[in-house]
């Protein structure tokens, strides 16, 4: 099998709440509003996050975001209003923090990933 994208689908109560969340998470408007239960952001090129209309599987959401540089990125989300959790220790120099979204949904920020460890 060959994946040409990866789509990440968040299940949300209210796409209009959780949008707003997401558009604050990613520091701008989606990328794409295909239909009024969906709205999408092109994170990598190939990867996508999508905040969808599941009300019966909200709040049961779980993602993960690698990014290079964890405290730069934390303090972005706190200048846009949004509170994420303190920064702990994993494993093999990772950290990570978390935060969630309207519904619950856990976003886990990853400061050290790697591929290989």
């Amino acid at each position: 099998m060959s994946v040409d994208h990866v789509l990440a689908v968040v299940p949300a109560t209210e796409v209009e709440v959780s949008g707003r969340f997401y558009a604050e998470l990613f520091g701008r408007p989606p990328d794409n509003n295909p239909m009024p239960t969906l709205v999408e952001w092109q994170v990598r090129p190939g990867a996508w996050v999508q905040v969808f209309s599941d009300p019966q599987r909200a709040g049961s959401g779980l993602l993960n975001f690698a990014v290079d540089d964890l405290e730069r990125h934390l303090a972005g989300l706190r200048e846009r209003g949004l509170e994420p959790g303190e920064i702990v220790a994993a494993s093999k120099g990772v950290r990570l923090s978390k935060i969630e979204d309207p519904d619950g949904n856990q976003i886990g920020i990853i400061g050290g990933f790697r591929v290989e460890y």
